[in-house]
């Protein structure tokens, strides 16, 4: 079943955490996870797949039988707060592209999240997070620094004294001296 071009529809994640995927097959790529309650909007529907758009404007696939009823609220009220310390909730979580939770997480999704448990809904890959952060030159602990060579592929909690936070492949989420051991080059320190 196809929906009709143009009609939408508002639903949300009804299990703790579901894929969503590149493309409508269960062998495509994960590019992110839609949590428990997490609003979707339906763009269309196609052989059990759904075509969703998150609240952070983010495309992808996802199992329709994965899709609920909204329910309302589901960010966090806004608070006060340290995305650092939020993102030590994290420490030694696996590591996993397009990954957004316990079971797994990628260095996107470790910024996307910090700030989301604070109430804050900030963009989901590296390269867009870099577009609306604030450029800065001297950082401080809890600012944002990318990596990569044309755009931003790769980012991090800045701690200071050459120390980083992030989730990164085989690793998982660990404090590392940066350049050092990463060997990335540096592009930018924001502030989002």
């Amino acid at each position: 079943m196809v929906a009709r071009a143009g009609r939408t529809s508002r639903r949300s994640c009804n299990v703790p955490v579901a894929a969503i995927r590149a493309a409508p097959d269960e062998e495509a790529e994960q590019v992110t996870q839609a949590l428990a309650g997490e609003p979707l909007v339906v763009e269309e529907l196609r052989a059990g797949w759904a075509r969703v758009r998150t609240a952070y404007d983010y495309p992808g696939w996802i199992r329709a039988d994965e899709l609920g009823d909204t329910d309302g609220d589901w960010l966090p009220p806004l608070r006060d707060g340290d995305p650092v310390e939020e993102a030590r909730a994290y420490l030694g979580v696996a590591y996993e592209w397009g990954g957004m939770s316990e079971r797994g997480i990628d260095c996107s999704g470790l910024v996307h999240m910090s700030y989301r448990r604070l109430g804050r809904l900030v963009p989901r890959d590296a390269d867009q997070q870099e577009s609306a952060g604030e450029e800065i030159t001297t950082p401080r602990s809890g600012d944002l620094v990318t990596y990569g060579e044309r755009s931003a592929t790769h980012i991090a909690f800045w701690l200071g004294d050459d120390r980083i936070l992030h989730a990164a492949g085989g690793r998982g989420v660990v404090e590392e001296k940066e350049l050092q051991e990463l060997r990335l080059s540096r592009r930018r320190i924001i502030r989002l």
